[in-house]
C-alpha cells in the first residue's frame, strides 16, 4: 500500500492565479452557494469535501414556441461535418458527442432549419494519433463542402488537421479540445471550442487534491499535447497550494506496458495519484490496485473518466474521482440524448457538442450566410450580451425579430474570448460507485 502522510487532512489554500474558482454544489447542477464543509473520510487519509444537493437548473434543451420564418433564404444550405472518435483511445467519447451533434441538428431542423433550409450533417471518424484516419476524414468532409467541422475530441488529433481545415476557410469547432496551445494558434479566427482550456481543469484538479488532504502527488501522464499540458497545470496548482509532485512518469500513445511507470510512482509513496491518460487507464488501474493503491487515492481526468463496469471487478474504483469540463448533464437533456441514441452510457461533452451545433447555426443566421468565414465572424456576438436564450428555436426567434442574443447552453454559460475560447466554465467532479460507474459529486466554476 502507498504510505500516506501522517498529517491530518487540511484545507489547502486555493490559488486562483488567473482563474477565479468557486466550489459549487453538486449533482443537481450547482448554485453560487459554497458547498458544505462536511467531509467524507476514507481509510487512506484522503478526505474530500462531501457532495451536497442543489436545485436542478431550469435550462432545458429545445423549446421556444413558434419560430418566425427566415427573412433571408440561402441558396447553399448549411452543411456541418463531425470529426469525432468511433475508433481509437478516445472512442468512448464518440457516442455522447455524436448524440449531442445529432440532437442539435434535429432541433435546428425541427425549428425550420437555417436561413430557410434544413441543415445537413456528415459524420466521419477521427481515430486517434496512432493513425491517419483524421486526415482522410477531413479531406472527405472538405470535399463535400462543409462550412464547419465539429471535432476533433483529442487535442493531439486536432493539431494534425487544424491547418488543413482553416486553410480551406472552414470553421473547426471542437467540443472537447482542452490544450492551451490552441489559444495562441494562428487560426485566422476559424478555430473555436466549447470546452475550456486545461488551464482551468488543471487548476481545479490540483487544488481539489490539496483540499482532500493530499500533500504529495504522483502522476502518470500521456506524452502528448493534452497530457503534458494538463499535467503542467495540475502541478502548478498543486504546488502553489502547498503540495509537492514527487513523481511524474510519461508514456507514449500506442504503449501497452505500464509497469515501469506504475512502479516508479508507487515507490515515491504519494498521498494521491493523478492518472492523465486516455483508455490506457484500463491497463494502469489494475496494476496499481494490485500493488495496494486504494481507489480513493486515484484522481482521473476527462480523458479517462468513463464507465468501467464491464472492465473491472465491482468495487475496483469505488471512491476514485475524476474531473470533466462542463456542467453536469441534466435529466431532461439526458432523456433527449437517449431518444437519439438509446445505448448511450456516458454523457461527456454531449452538451458541448450540442452547443457547438446551435452556435454555428445561430451565427449563420446572424451572418445571413453559410460561408464558414462569415459564420465565424458572428460566433462571439451570439454568445455575449444581448437577450439570454438557451435553444436554437428561442434564440433564432429573437434574431429574426431584430434582437441581439446571448446564447447559454447545456455545457454552461458560453461566452467566447477573441481567441475562440470559453471565458468561463464549470468543471464537474465525479465519484466512482461500487459498480465502477461514475456519479456527479460537485461542480466548480472558473473564469479564464
Amino acid at each position: 500500500m502507498i504510505s500516506l502522510s501522517p498529517a491530518a487532512p487540511r484545507l489547502a489554500k486555493l490559488t486562483a492565479l488567473s482563474v477565479g474558482v468557486a466550489f459549487l454544489a453538486t449533482a443537481c447542477g450547482g448554485t453560487s452557494t459554497p458547498s458544505s464543509t462536511e467531509t467524507t473520510t476514507s481509510a487512506t487519509g484522503i478526505s474530500c469535501p462531501a457532495p451536497s444537493a442543489a436545485p436542478e437548473s431550469t435550462a432545458q434543451a429545445g423549446g421556444g414556441g413558434a419560430v418566425p420564418p427566415a427573412t433571408t433564404i440561402t441558396e447553399t444550405p448549411l452543411k456541418i461535418g463531425s470529426l469525432l472518435p468511433t475508433t481509437g483511445s478516445l472512442a468512448f467519447l464518440g457516442p455522447p458527442e455524436i448524440a449531442g451533434v445529432n440532437l442539435g441538428i434535429k432541433e435546428v431542423n425541427d425549428a425550420g432549419g437555417v436561413l430557410g433550409q434544413p441543415v445537413e450533417v456528415i459524420h466521419r471518424d477521427s481515430g486517434d494519433t496512432k493513425t491517419d484516419i483524421a486526415t482522410q476524414s477531413t479531406s472527405a468532409l472538405l470535399g463535400q463542402g462543409v462550412s464547419a467541422i465539429i471535432g476533433a475530441a483529442s487535442s493531439g488529433v486536432s493539431k494534425t488537421v487544424i491547418n488543413q481545415i482553416i486553410g480551406a476557410g472552414v470553421i473547426q469547432f471542437s467540443p472537447a479540445n482542452t490544450s492551451p496551445d490552441f489559444t495562441t494558434w494562428d487560426d485566422k479566427g476559424l478555430y473555436w471550442r466549447t470546452a475550456p482550456s486545461d488551464v482551468l481543469q488543471g487548476k481545479v484538479l490540483g487544488n481539489y487534491m490539496a483540499t482532500c488532504g493530499a500533500q504529495t502527488v504522483g502522476m502518470i501522464v500521456l506524452n502528448d499535447a493534452y497530457g503534458t499540458g494538463l499535467a503542467s497545470n495540475v502541478k502548478s496548482a498543486f504546488e502553489a497550494a502547498g503540495g509537492k509532485v514527487v513523481a511524474e512518469e510519461l508514456f507514449n500513445e500506442g504503449d501497452s506496458q505500464f509497469s515501469s511507470q506504475v512502479d516508479k510512482v508507487i515507490a515515491a509513496k504519494p498521498d494521491a495519484i493523478a492518472l492523465i491518460t486516455f483508455d490506457q487507464a484500463k491497463s494502469i488501474v489494475p496494476l496499481m490496485t494490485g500493488k495496494g493503491v486504494k481507489p480513493t487515492q486515484m484522481f482521473l481526468v476527462d480523458g479517462n473518466t468513463s464507465d468501467y463496469s464491464k472492465d473491472f471487478e465491482a468495487g475496483t474504483l469505488k471512491g476514485a474521482q475524476g474531473t470533466i469540463p462542463g456542467t453536469f448533464a441534466k435529466d431532461a437533456f439526458k432523456q433527449k440524448l437517449l431518444a437519439i441514441d438509446p445505448a448511450l452510457k456516458d454523457y461527456s461533452y454531449a452538451g458541448e457538442s450540442y452547443d457547438a451545433v446551435n452556435l454555428i447555426a445561430l451565427a449563420a443566421e446572424a451572418a445571413k450566410s453559410t460561408n464558414g468565414v462569415e459564420i465565424a465572424k458572428q460566433l462571439k456576438a451570439v454568445s455575449e450580451t444581448g437577450e439570454k436564450c438557451n435553444s436554437f428555436a428561442s434564440c433564432v426567434t429573437l434574431l429574426r425579430n431584430g434582437k441581439d442574443i446571448d446564447y447559454d447552453g447545456q455545457s454552461g454559460p458560453v461566452t467566447f474570448s477573441d481567441a475562440g475560447d470559453p471565458t468561463e466554465a464549470y468543471i464537474g467532479i465525479y465519484e466512482y460507485q461500487d459498480d465502477n460507474k461514475y456519479a456527479p459529486s460537485k461542480e466548480e466554476f472558473g473564469k479564464l
